[in-house]
């Protein structure tokens, strides 16, 4: 879809799909609730309804965790939408439909994995027993259904390697493919003769009628919003889960090996490791970036926008070693390196960059960190390490390559040595001399500086001299590395732009690149501002930007879901006295007035409903192109649906793996939460402080 509103300021709401009920699926959204979702938005003001990620993802709870690039959840399907479902005989499946959500429905946070099962055994069910379209000419349950049916698949190529792969996932017991007994690695004519397979063609072809029938019931959901005028933006990660459709059948596209992540910061010491594999570039540019074209093609057959996730994926990547745990010991691709040349050049011998690029482990150490069990010590050195001669020395063995070999010697029931393995603190000790390097070495004579190189324990060792040509030599190297991930960023996203009528947003938090807000304005991406991170970071008490301040290219927001929420943020995270006057500078030339015209008085330590206004709507009069709010933050603004404990209102922790994450609900359904008058007004005033 084309975007219908062109440079025209927006307010919006934030959610998940599998966030909404309504009173026709009050255990899980489904496609036909961006409807009644639409109409919400509508009389509140809003102008534009942002989702998270709809990808089937599986078994993960996480939608951006994605079993495939292209295909929709079926989780979201609305079995009293099915054409197979209406009629008498279709009766007892809306009936199944509604006992099923039922179920759940008194739940506080989504059951995901539970519901899902249920709900595709029921999808199963209307698919064998209601005459779901078959596609071979002749039988008797061939018909103009199947027709259209057939017709679908031939646009949308796809499905076949999604299908198959979702067959043979289920027969192998939901292991990863890459652990399957056969067809691992298979080619494209493999997996025609696979969707062809008669022993698999019941599975497959339920797995594709579930994409037929997702497809229909959102775009028509889409385009109630469309005719509304709701602008309608969604979500595409840039990675997709190595465990996945397009991974397993377009393996060119992929550099498998490497993992993305995202390096040390002040929230995480050690980085992150998303376990994602990052894209082959060169191999993509050669098909013309086809696989790009295709996702975005897809999208716009729902979106008007989107946000493109991690945006500063397409400038360079931190990229991890397959064996590695930690997103410590990583590199960013593409990046300029430094060459085993240019060091020998600046007079490090071979011994030197051994010392300087392989962990040395010093025996008392080791010793200290076992409590002094020299015992326990040895065992950990004859499992992991080698020692240097008759020093009280070690390097790690060859067979180690990252953090995970470490993690295997820890089992109980090594063999070899008493059979018991590295004790924890072994383990943990030895994990941290594994980072503990000036250079890393990630391939044979290329190297980058460790993230906290002058903090190894060779830093101090090197003479003055040596640090200040390392130092030289790491920054020649990272403004060349700068270069690069411009050209880098302008040429990958200009694909992007070119390839959709959709407008596309990023989400370009973190450690961001000044190349990055360049190239986003060059190229009229909006970028993203969330209120409790946008500030001049390095200035005396890293004062917050002021709101009128805020690029037009951008989206602002109050939180995002991977953020505690807005009232959460405030009364326990928030720097409440700077937050306060920035609301009040943005809210009138001599500022503190509220919506009422009061002054806004002293701070207040609760989010109650009236200080929630005044927060959003100061950032509704930032000067950003679009002000959207997460569906939590504007319950905020009335008491009726706000938990009494806003830690409740959280939608992820990032680098938790647990039921809990990915699980928030509205509180009661659109239908209720649109009928509460006083909130609604509150809504509306919010939406309508954004200038025209």
């Amino acid at each position: 879809m084309k975007f219908a509103h062109p440079g025209k300021p927006l307010s919006g709401i934030a959610v998940s799909l599998s966030a909404l009920r309504s009173r026709r699926s009050p255990a899980c959204g489904e496609y036909p609730d961006l409807a009644a979702l639409g109409e919400l938005a509508e009389a509140w003001g809003l102008g534009l309804v942002q989702l998270l990620p709809v990808n089937d993802s599986g078994s993960h709870s996480s939608p951006y965790s994605a079993l495939s690039a292209f295909a929709l959840h079926p989780l979201y399907l609305s079995v009293a939408d099915l054409p197979e479902a209406e009629g008498v005989g279709g009766a007892a499946y809306v009936a199944a439909a509604a006992e099923l959500a039922a179920r759940y429905a008194k739940d506080e946070r989504l059951r995901y994995g539970p519901y899902l099962e249920a709900k595709l055994e029921l999808l199963e069910l209307v698919w064998t027993e209601a005459g779901a379209p078959r596609l071979a000419p002749g039988s008797p349950k061939y018909s103009a259904e199947s027709k259209a049916f057939a017709a679908w698949l031939a646009a949308n190529p796809w499905v076949k390697a999604y299908a198959v792969f979702s067959e043979l996932k289920r027969r192998e017991g939901g292991k990863p493919w890459w652990e399957w007994s056969s067809r691992r690695d298979p080619s494209a004519k493999e997996i025609e003769a696979l969707w062809a397979d008669p022993a698999l063609v019941d599975g497959t072809r339920f797995r594709a009628w579930l994409q037929w029938r997702a497809e229909g019931q959102f775009a028509a959901a889409a385009a109630s919003l469309a005719a509304r005028g709701i602008e309608l933006m969604g979500d595409i990660p840039i990675l997709i889960n190595e465990d996945s459709a397009e991974v397993w059948a377009r393996r060119s596209v992929f550099r498998l090996g490497l993992a993305a992540g995202a390096p040390p910061d002040m929230y995480s010491y050690l980085g992150q490791n998303w376990g994602f594999p990052i894209y082959d570039w060169e191999a993509l540019a050669k098909d013309d970036y086809s696989f790009w074209r295709e996702r975005l093609a897809s999208a716009e057959k729902f979106y008007s926008a989107y946000r493109i996730d991690h945006v500063l994926g397409f400038f360079r990547i931190w990229s991890l070693g397959e064996r590695e745990r930690e997103g410590y010991l990583g590199r960013f691709v593409p990046d300029a390196y430094v060459e085993r040349a240019e060091l020998e050049a600046r007079g490090f011998s071979p011994e030197r960059l051994r010392w300087l690029s392989e962990p040395h482990v010093r025996t008392d150490r080791l010793v200290a960190a076992c409590g002094g069990e020299a015992g326990e010590a040895m065992e950990a050195a004859l499992l992991a390490l080698d020692r240097i001669g008759r020093e009280e020395l070690f390097l790690f063995k060859r067979s180690i390559r990252g953090e995970k070999d470490l993690e295997e010697l820890a089992w109980e029931g090594v063999p070899g040595y008493g059979g018991k393995g590295l004790s924890a603190r072994a383990l943990d000790f030895l994990k941290s001399a594994w980072r503990d390097r000036v250079l890393y070495e990630f391939e044979p004579g290329r190297f980058v500086a460790a993230w906290r190189h002058a903090e190894a324990s060779a830093w101090p060792s090197l003479s003055e001299d040596e640090r200040r040509g390392l130092e030289s030599l790491f920054g020649d190297k990272s403004r060349a590395g700068q270069r690069l991930w411009e050209e880098t960023g302008r040429r990958l996203l200009g694909v992007l732009g070119e390839s959709s009528p959709m407008l596309p947003c990023a989400e370009d938090l973190g450690s961001v690149p000044p190349c990055v807000p360049r190239v986003l304005e060059e190229l009229g991406i909006l970028g993203l501002r969330v209120l409790r991170w946008t500030r001049r970071w390095g200035e005396a008490g890293d004062p917050f930007v002021p709101l009128g301040a805020y690029p037009e290219l951008s989206v602002a927001c109050p939180s995002v879901h991977d953020s505690s929420s807005l009232r959460e943020w405030w009364e326990t995270e928030a720097d409440r006295e700077a937050v306060w006057r920035l609301a009040g500078e943005a809210l009138g030339a001599e500022g503190r007035k509220g919506h009422d015209g009061r002054s806004l008085g002293p701070v207040p330590q609760r989010l109650d409903p009236g200080s929630a206004r005044i927060l959003l709507e100061a950032l509704a009069r930032s000067s950003s192109r679009f002000v959207v709010y997460p569906a939590q933050d504007l319950l905020a603004l009335g008491e009726a649906f706000r938990p009494a404990d806003p830690r409740a209102e959280r939608v992820n922790v990032p680098g938790s793996t647990n039921d809990w994450n990915w699980g928030w609900r509205l509180p009661a359904a659109i239908e209720e939460i649109g009928a509460d008058a006083e909130l609604a007004a509150a809504v509306r005033g919010v939406a309508a402080a954004r200038p025209s």
